[in-house]
């Protein structure tokens, strides 16, 4: 229910799909604008697993971390500026204009990396896909949740949730099935463009936001959207909720005057509302990334390697059992975060992830101190068809970890009977890669054999559970919710700017960090960052579970505001009689 008239029903999944049975217009909405969750999906995984193939095909990509980040992260720095300039869309041209744009971007971005000659032509592809990916991220929760009824909203908006993460899963299959193709990983990127293209097409058959629409004076227009979203006998009651909440909005505006993006700007971080929803929504957005996730997701095949796997094929073959739990911890969301609440969801999943991030840190501790040796006999044999690694000294105790450390960039043939036997360190080249691998041996590059592998795995797995219904989902979903109808747009853009930005610092340090801290350390730092989000999500972050946009408003405008208290809907948001921190049941 939009507007502020009646109290929101206690939303929950069986009411959604009841509503999508009896409206199946709202779904057709929801779909089509999901498709943008999709293809956000779909870019963060086939990365991880092309960007293997990339560094075979590449000698320049395979001897340089800080280029392997670049090809990773361009796509980050893109949709960092695609964030913004769809906040700016988004109130300007509507919601469906920027989604259609955000398409057309990513299709091209697609074409360009399918037919990149080098490293460099990928790394503009990439910034295209970017530049969609980030309209499209902020977009896409908008217009989904501004053409819900507000009792299933933040299913609904799980939803677009649960396609990042089918898009996922989808890319690692895609990966799976061209690894024996010619050209692997131009297939794995260029078909990222169909979906693209059908999402195209799909928009300029759907209407625009009812509520931008009423906005700016359409209101025929954004009736007649109404009357297939809701049942007939609620139409009148929504139009005349909204028309209330729009004038309302449109004094509010007019008092200052202010209508260009600075002066607009100027007038939201003027209010104590949108500047106490703002905080909340900039900091679970930066907490969303800096707990790690895309640590995983962009290089999920690279910590399965890490964790003793060397085999590509291996590595993205046990990448895709995180990714599927991450979509089925996706569709968990959407049954609890109407019934448990945002707030709640996000805190119970950021204690998991503090859990599971120190397990994993522990685990590649452990692996990097039962690393196997380097022995000279093993290096000498094989130095005979390629040539051993040149810092390798025989008088100076080595492990498989110094070797793949070394500043030359070795990698550690395996021992041919027993992995964690003594094997040999050489200079990292195809011929090293092919001479181990003539004499059926395993050839590293990443981590070391060990017996901590299937440990790491279930770390991650269980990270990922814990990460996807709360920390995954919950941060987009009350960035929809948290401000008021005429600063969204511009907020929600400052918002998934901040994402984006800390998206980019994560994904460009990730392997630097890894290479200068090593695997271990690097994991117990995002422990650490994930323990102070914990605390700065519960002292921040209000809920919004059940509440109308006007009554979140009123909500933080309150003098007696205290994030971790929980508010009732109704006219007047009274605190409730015995009030609750996030963690207790309201």
């Amino acid at each position: 229910m939009e507007g502020g008239v009646t109290v929101a029903d206690k939303a929950e999944f069986k009411e959604c799909l009841r509503l999508s049975w009896t409206q199946p217009y709202i779904l057709q909405l929801v779909l089509s604008a999901g498709i943008g969750g999709l293809l956000f999906g779909y870019d963060t995984g086939v990365i991880s697993g092309a960007l293997l193939y990339i560094r075979d095909d590449f000698a320049a990509v395979e001897k340089s971390t800080v280029l392997r980040e670049t090809i990773v992260s361009m796509a980050v720095a893109g949709a960092i500026v695609g964030a913004a300039f769809g906040g700016w869309m988004n109130d300007k041209f509507g919601r469906r204009p920027s989604i259609i744009i955000a398409d057309a971007l990513f299709f091209a971005g697609a074409v360009i990396m399918a037919f990149s000659p080098t490293p460099n032509v990928i790394i503009v592809g990439r910034v295209f896909v970017g530049l969609g990916v980030g309209m499209a991220s902020m977009t896409a929760p908008l217009y989904i949740s501004e053409a819900s009824p507000a009792r299933i909203r933040g299913a609904l908006v799980s939803t677009n949730g649960l396609l990042i993460t089918g898009g996922q899963f989808l890319a690692y299959l895609i990966n799976l099935a061209f690894t024996k193709v010619p050209g692997t990983w131009r297939w794995m990127l260029g078909i990222a463009g169909v979906p693209a293209l059908v999402q195209f097409v799909l928009m300029l058959m759907l209407p625009e936001s009812p509520r931008w629409l009423y906005r700016k004076g359409r209101k025929e227009e954004a009736a007649a959207i109404l009357q297939k979203i809701y049942p007939a006998n609620e139409v009148e009651q929504e139009i005349d909720a909204m028309r209330l909440s729009v004038e309302e909005e449109v004094l509010l505006e007019g008092s200052i005057g202010e209508q260009g993006l600075i002066g607009k700007l100027r007038k939201a971080l003027g209010s104590k509302v949108v500047r106490r929803g703002l905080l909340a929504g900039v900091i679970v957005q930066v907490a969303q990334q800096f707990v790690g996730i895309n640590t995983v997701m962009y290089y999920s095949p690279t910590i399965v390697q890490l964790a003793g796997y060397a085999s590509n094929n291996t590595a993205m073959a046990l990448s895709l059992i995180t990714s599927g739990l991450n979509a089925i911890g996706s569709i968990v969301s959407m049954f609890f975060v109407d019934r448990a609440g945002r707030r709640r969801l996000m805190l119970i999943s950021l204690v998991g992830i503090v859990v599971w991030l120190a397990v994993l840190g522990g685990t590649f501790l452990g692996a990097a101190h039962h690393a196997p040796p380097v022995s000279d006999v093993e290096t000498r044999v094989l130095a005979n068809q390629t040539q051993a690694c040149p810092e390798f000294n025989p008088n100076v105790p080595w492990s498989c970890m110094n070797c793949l450390k070394a500043a030359s960039t070795c990698g550690f043939c395996a021992h041919q009977g027993d992995e964690l036997l003594p094997g040999a360190c050489l200079v990292l080249n195809d011929a090293s890669r092919h001479a181990c691998r003539a004499d059926r041996r395993e050839f590293y590059t990443e981590g070391c054999p060990n017996n901590f592998g299937w440990l790491a795995l279930i770390g991650l797995g269980a990270y990922i559970v814990s990460y996807s219904p709360g920390m995954g989902t919950v941060p987009w979903i009350v960035n929809s919710e948290i401000y008021p109808l005429r600063f969204r747009g511009i907020c929600g853009g400052i918002a998934a700017v901040a994402n984006w930005v800390s998206n980019l610092i994560v994904t460009q340090t990730f392997l630097s960090l890894t290479k200068a801290l090593g695997t271990s350390a690097t994991f117990f730092l995002f422990c650490c960052v994930s323990f102070l989000a914990l605390i700065v999500v519960f002292l921040t972050v209000p809920e919004t579970k059940g509440l109308q946009f006007e009554e979140v408003e009123r909500m933080l405008e309150r003098k007696d505001y205290k994030p971790w208290k929980r508010y009732h809907g109704g006219s007047s948001i009274e605190p409730a009689k015995n009030s609750e921190i996030g963690l207790t049941t309201p």
